[in-house]
């Protein structure tokens, strides 16, 4: 059975646009043994959820450096040096962003993203403003795969659910979306995504390069 017609195009961010991978981060600055002793000893993904929840940004991370001394400095850097935990960008899945745009297909984000955070990456990387919509959970208050954040996005996109394609690099984001209707790919790389563009006919190949 064919899918229906795809009628909005909707992005996750991390390791979907910009690569998310703080214990890459935390091994070339501490090393790898001492990164697991830390991550092992302190809930940091806990600690970025409540931010992406909207959570103050500096106020929550210092919080839990002042709670966790052994660790003081190394929980700041998620703060201090977070800009280098949010890269590189992956350079195609922009360029499939920009082309979609470019035929005039309503592109959205959908994205577990502090408030501060978000207005600070958009400050580095242009690509983070151009969306036709955008769904950023410390707005929302809510985070993926809560309901809630595809509740509210049906509510306010004016698209049917069986017309949203979705792109998420975690595969419980896209078990929730695809629970609600909508169409979705799980993102492992941009040269899939490309190719799922490309079955919709959203793009040619030629776009999609």
């Amino acid at each position: 059975m064919t899918s229906p017609p795809v009628t909005a195009v909707i992005f996750d961010i991390g390791n979907v646009l910009i690569e998310w991978q703080p214990e890459r981060f935390y091994d070339a600055v501490i090393g790898e043994a001492r990164r697991k002793h830390m991550f092992a000893d302190v809930d940091l993904h806990a600690m970025n959820d409540r931010v992406d929840r909207g959570g103050p940004f500096r106020e929550t991370i210092y919080e839990m450096a002042e709670a966790t001394p052994q660790w003081r400095d190394e929980i700041r850097l998620w703060h201090d040096r977070w800009i280098e935990m949010a890269s590189p960008v992956i350079e195609r899945s922009v360029r499939l962003q920009r082309a979609l745009r470019a035929k005039h297909v309503p592109v959205f984000c959908l994205t577990n993203f502090g408030v501060e955070s978000f207005a600070y990456a958009r400050t580095h990387y242009d690509f983070l403003s151009e969306w036709d919509q955008e769904y950023v959970s410390g707005h929302m208050c809510r985070i993926k795969p809560e309901p809630e954040i595809y509740e509210m996005v049906e509510a306010q996109c004016g698209h049917a659910p069986e017309g949203l394609l979705f792109t998420d690099d975690r595969q419980d984001n896209i078990d929730m979306a695809q629970a609600r209707g909508w169409q979705t790919h799980l993102f492992e790389g941009p040269a899939g995504w490309a190719e799922r563009l490309v079955q919709a006919g959203l793009l040619t190949r030629e776009e999609a390069r």
